[in-house]
């Protein structure tokens, strides 16, 4: 699978200087975890499961999560787990079937030894668990029975744990629940694909729900926890791992809307600014803002609950030729002893060493999300994602 991948050969010759690179479900975790990009959330009790799967696979959606948490009433949930099964048996007996990475969001430990044992020969599509309101207490028993389904079975399964209990938000427990998390991530670090930020459960600790003109980061208690998340867990040291935007709720059928407008002359820049303007008035604005800080902040990848805010999140993750070009000057070999250096587009100067790790991590996004051309900008890449 790649990212663009669903759009034809010659559009994404017009679209990339450097083309998304393919990866496997069994490609490098360094790999998989910056690949992730908008990983789309699904209820576990949906009918035609298996056929929703392939159909977002066919739009452009390389990672999703099945869920039999928070998205299901409590008592729907032995009914979801058979249907869960019965869906990736389903998946497993077509031939031609390429399903993006699939995930499992349960919600007790027990429930991935006893689903990885009934999916049987199917489990060979999973690629591994979301694990609940993680601290040290309630994680360890998630990731001891991820270890022993991982030897039952001998496939390599990954956990991503959300970050959304109430002691990592209150802040006289904040400090022990973080260095708690840190401790059980860092002892399973190999099973640890990204780590994920319940904003959602952090809102709703003290009444709060953000609108939809404002992001994550001005609703400043939540903001305060990303970035104390981020300090102790997303360094770029080689301790860190990849941190996960968090979930945009607002949606409206922006495929639609924008559709018709986008196929006029997309390649024009003063359609450009006119077709970002109208992004910006149907409600998209918050999101793409949001989408932009959280790079802006270190975090990679994003939960998405709509079908919608995948093509956004993915064209926003693209590399630019201009990004691309200064990562490249900086990690020149001859440029290994430091040094300041003027950009290329002549606006900006870029420092060797302070610059090395923000270089590393663009063009490993390059790797999985490509370099867009030159003259090439989120709108053109938008217009070429959505469905036809």
């Amino acid at each position: 699978m790649r990212h663009f991948g669903h759009i034809a050969p010659e559009v994404r010759q017009h679209l990339f200087h450097r083309e998304p690179g393919d990866f496997t479900a069994d490609s490098s975790p360094r790999m998989l975890a910056a690949a992730l990009g908008a990983t789309l959330y699904s209820p576990a009790t949906r009918p035609r499961l298996a056929d929703d799967v392939l159909k977002q696979a066919g739009r452009g959606v390389v990672s999703m999560v099945l869920c039999l948490e928070d998205s299901i009433d409590d008592a729907e949930v032995a009914d979801a787990e058979d249907n869960l099964v019965a869906q990736f048996t389903d998946l497993a007996a077509r031939p031609d079937a390429q399903p993006p990475l699939l995930f499992v969001r349960v919600r007790a430990a027990g429930q991935i030894t006893d689903l990885v044992r009934r999916l049987g020969p199917a489990v060979r599509l999973l690629s591994g668990f979301v694990l609940p309101k993680f601290t040290e207490e309630r994680g360890v028993p998630f990731l001891e029975a991820l270890s022993a389904a991982e030897a039952a079975t001998g496939r390599r399964l990954f956990a991503m744990p959300v970050l959304e209990s109430p002691e990592l938000l209150h802040l006289e427990t904040r400090g022990d629940t973080l260095a708690g998390i840190a401790r059980t991530v860092d002892k399973y670090r190999d099973r640890v694909l990204a780590l994920r930020l319940g904003v959602t459960d952090f809102c709703s600790a003290y009444g709060l729900r953000r609108p939809p003109d404002m992001t994550a980061y001005d609703v400043q208690i939540v903001a305060s926890v990303i970035g104390d998340v981020v300090n102790l867990l997303g360094r770029a040291d080689g301790t860190g791992f990849t941190v996960t935007g968090p979930v945009w709720e607002y949606f409206r059928h922006q495929e639609r809307m924008f559709k018709p407008q986008l196929r006029r002359s997309p390649f024009q820049e003063s359609r450009a600014v006119e077709l970002r303007q109208a992004l910006i008035e149907h409600d998209m604005d918050g999101l793409l803002r949001e989408i932009e800080l959280d790079r802006a902040n270190g975090l990679l990848g994003k939960t998405c609950i709509h079908p919608s805010h995948v093509m956004p999140v993915h064209a926003l993750s693209v590399v630019s030729h201009e990004e691309y070009g200064d990562a490249q000057d900086i990690l020149r070999p001859e440029r290994g002893g430091g040094g300041v250096l003027r950009s290329a587009y002549t606006n900006k100067m870029n420092e060797v060493k302070p610059h090395r790790a923000w270089a590393e991590r663009t063009l490993q996004r390059a790797e999985v999300f490509g370099v867009a051309r030159e003259d090439v900008g989120f709108v053109e890449l938008l217009n070429a994602g959505l469905p036809a």
